[in-house]
């Protein structure tokens, strides 16, 4: 799985608005707080919108704001959506599923779907106020790792 900068900038535009819940920010302001071109942002809020996480209002006071609330964000649904499938490889993915000559028998295949796995759990588990509240943690010790 490879995150492009529409992902990425999704994220972030989708940070900004959850910080402000109750209010329509305008677009010029994301794009500032985003570091995102307006021009780009726009094609981003408008594909957030049809996918159903974003509202917009016109207007001199107009601009975005979430649908719903940050809790029922689920990052794992947003990349997906926007992005395609999480798997690392075609023959692990569960939803674009890409058969390889060499899968039978194959020793990284365990590898890639255990990456998948992990990766799709991570992100199936973290929602938009997972991150607005900072409740990621980092380092080995949030992998299992000793």
């Amino acid at each position: 799985m490879k995150v492009s900068t529409r992902g990425e900038y999704a994220l972030r535009a989708l940070i900004v608005l959850g910080q402000h819940p109750n209010g329509v920010i305008p677009i010029a302001d994301i794009s500032e707080k985003t570091l995102v071109p307006v021009n780009y942002l726009e094609q981003i809020l408008l594909q957030l919108k049809k996918l159903g996480y974003l509202k917009s209002k016109r207007g001199s006071q107009g601009g975005y704001a979430l649908r719903m609330p940050a809790d029922q964000i689920v990052i794992g649904e947003v990349i997906r959506r926007l992005e395609g499938p999480l798997a690392p490889m075609g023959c692990v993915s569960i939803t674009a599923y890409d058969p390889c000559p060499l899968e039978e028998g194959c020793l990284l295949k365990p590898l890639w779907g255990l990456i998948r796995d992990t990766v799709a759990h991570l992100l199936e588990h973290t929602t938009l106020d997972d991150l607005l509240q900072q409740r990621i943690q980092t380092g080995k010790e949030s992998f299992g790792a000793q």
